[in-house]
């Protein structure tokens, strides 16, 4: 087997006291390509920088192939040493290399090379980082969030181009499609260790679902057990001294593995407050036209909105889908046509620029509005302690700046800020920035849940796939083109992406709850059959019987005569035994999934 060409193993880190990598492992083989992933704050982006020789380890090795090339993508990437983007991009080249691959990479990625570093915005810094880490064609490369701040062209095009690299990826991204695209291996970074799934993020959802599942059994168990010994200890202490103190010095060891049990990071608990009811049509728009810096963003534009629908906007940058959305709230007046807004509409807004609130503000003022020390959500009065538990800050936080948060955090209160606000039309531009995938998850299912109209920005396919039953997008020269469903359906229709000239893409699996019509009832409540109330009323009483037997069992295996009396016997009653106890752990696994089943379907 050939060595690794980077290797990380049994790394160990803090920060101020606090583990934040335990015992975690990164091994990257000739063309791998690994999707590290893991909750906001879980030290993905750490043992990248780690992986790259950026960050020092507290315990473990670091081994990199001698004479292998690596290259890492920062979240943020510095330009200030450098005039121009070209130069930046060049700096990355190493002896020999082919500058002329520097300028062609700038170029695909919509940049002359002639731009001052000094006046770039986030995205423009994000493409000229990408070039240069693509640029000398390493032997590893390293990708810190590589679709943030791109729009869907740039999002297509580097998906393409890292598919076509000989060298191996490791990407932390929370865009689905493309790491399901681009990715062989799973990474997951969970609780400061790591475990590898040998399948591409497609598969990853579902594997980390049946761990967490197998965990929570394990635990069930393990208080159960916990729970027969200390009845043991009780009520049952009769055996002999030298077995009693076993028993004892056991109990004691279980204790302690349970009060030592990291659980798994909780979920946000995410609710939208909901406004009254509107009527059946939420907003008409007719021959829209609007030109702004003499660009023509929208050109003899029409469509009409019904309660419930999820509209989606999609296209390039600068393309004037902010716009949109401003003529279609009637934010912004158009040059021509008219937009009518339905009766009783209460719009709640998330501004992509999330610049509404000082870096100063507390996260207290920041979710309650400044002076008070509640939130109110569909009605009723929250504290905000409780509403900041929701969205995972810990009480601490509470008169933490906006500015000390990480983008993950910030992004969690300005989602917290809209979806408090009551409405029945939620508008939500590039909600997805910043979020993790579990927070993804929550906020799909809660959009899914949520009985007013939405319109949404994003280049996240999958998210659009998931939310969307409409969806816009931008031709060029003011025309916006609808189509039924979300992005795959109409690349389906279309034959191509947001990317002109694509060869059709192929629509990745949705592994998404299916979007259901609009007039389908919703489905009742889920109960457990006949047959599993049953078992789970009759398992307790035959684990009780079988306890007894085995207790009576254990009881004469304890004779120390026995063996040398009779070996048959001791023979035949040490089989019992067993299987009674197989039978017991049968039963009993059988009743911890069935009452976590009942548990959940509460």
């Amino acid at each position: 087997m050939a060595s690794p060409l980077l290797s990380l193993q049994n790394i160990a880190l803090s920060f101020g006291g606090t583990p934040l990598l335990v015992d975690a492992e990164l091994s990257v083989g000739a063309r791998d390509r690994v999707a590290l992933v893991g909750r906001n704050g879980s030290g993905k982006s750490t043992l990248l920088k780690i992986g790259a020789g950026l960050i020092e380890k507290d315990n473990g090795t670091r081994f990199v192939q001698p004479g292998a090339t690596l290259h890492y993508l920062p979240q943020e990437p510095d330009l200030s040493a450098f005039d121009t983007t070209l130069a930046y991009v060049q700096a990355g080249l190493g002896p020999g290399q082919d500058t002329y691959r520097a300028a062609y990479l700038l170029e695909q990625l919509g940049l002359s090379g002639n731009e001052d570093v000094n006046n770039l915005s986030g995205g423009e810094a994000r493409r000229a980082a990408l070039a240069r880490v693509l640029a000398p064609d390493p032997d590893v490369l390293l990708l810190d969030e590589p679709t943030n701040h791109l729009d869907l062209p740039a999002i297509e095009w580097l998906e393409e181009e890292l598919a076509s690299l000989r060298g191996a990826l490791v990407i932390i991204s929370h865009d689905r499609a493309f790491l399901s695209a681009l990715t062989s291996k799973t990474l997951w970074l969970d609780r400061g260790t790591t475990r590898q799934l040998d399948q591409g993020f497609a598969s990853f959802e579902k594997w980390r679902d049946r761990v967490l599942h197998e965990e929570e059994l394990a635990q069930h168990k393990l208080d159960r057990k916990i729970v027969r010994e200390e009845h043991w200890l009780r009520y049952g202490v009769t055996a002999r001294r030298k077995r009693n103190v076993r028993r004892l010095g056991d109990l004691h060891d279980l204790r302690k593995a349970r009060a030592e049990h990291v659980g798994a990071t909780g979920n946000l608990n995410i609710s939208v407050a909901r406004g009254k009811e509107t009527g059946t049509q939420i907003i008409e728009a007719k021959n829209l036209s609007k030109t702004l810096g003499g660009k023509k963003l929208v050109h003899d534009f029409s469509l009409r909105v019904m309660r419930g629908d999820r509209v989606a906007i999609v296209g390039p940058n600068g393309v004037g889908k902010t716009t949109l959305i401003n003529l279609l709230t009637s934010t912004l007046p158009p040059d021509e046509g008219e937009v009518r807004i339905g009766s009783s509409v209460q719009m709640a807004l998330l501004d992509q620029t999330r610049a509404t609130l000082s870096p100063e503000t507390t996260l207290k003022d920041a979710l309650t509005g400044g002076g008070k020390d509640t939130v109110l959500i569909n009605g009723a009065e929250k504290h905000v302690i409780g509403y900041m538990k929701d969205f995972l800050f810990s009480p601490e936080q509470l008169n933490t700046p906006l500015r000390a948060l990480s983008g993950g955090e910030r992004a969690r209160v300005m989602l917290a800020r809209a979806l408090a606000l009551p409405s029945n039309l939620l508008v939500l531009d590039e909600p997805t920035n910043d979020l993790d995938l579990e927070t993804l998850d929550l906020l799909q299912e809660t959009l899914a849940d949520y009985p007013g109209t939405l319109i949404i920005v994003s280049h996240d396919r999958d998210f659009i796939d998931r939310v969307a039953t409409i969806t816009l997008i931008a031709e060029g020269d003011g025309k916006w083109t609808t189509y039924a469903g979300g992005y795959a359906d109409m690349v389906a229709l279309r034959g191509f992406g947001v990317r002109k000239g694509n060869a059709p893409q192929k629509a990745m699996p949705k592994t998404q709850t299916p979007k259901p019509e609009r007039s389908a009832p919703s489905p009742g409540k889920k109960k457990l059959s006949f047959n599993q109330q049953h078992a789970l009323k009759t398992l307790p009483d035959k684990m009780a019987a079988l306890e007894a037997e085995m207790a009576q069992l254990s009881t004469q295996l304890e004779d120390p005569d026995l063996y040398s009396r009779d070996p048959e016997t001791f023979s035949s009653i040490s089989k019992q035994l067993q299987q009674k106890q197989s039978q017991f752990d049968e039963f009993e696994n059988q009743w911890l999934e069935l009452e976590i089943l009942r548990e959940e379907l509460l």
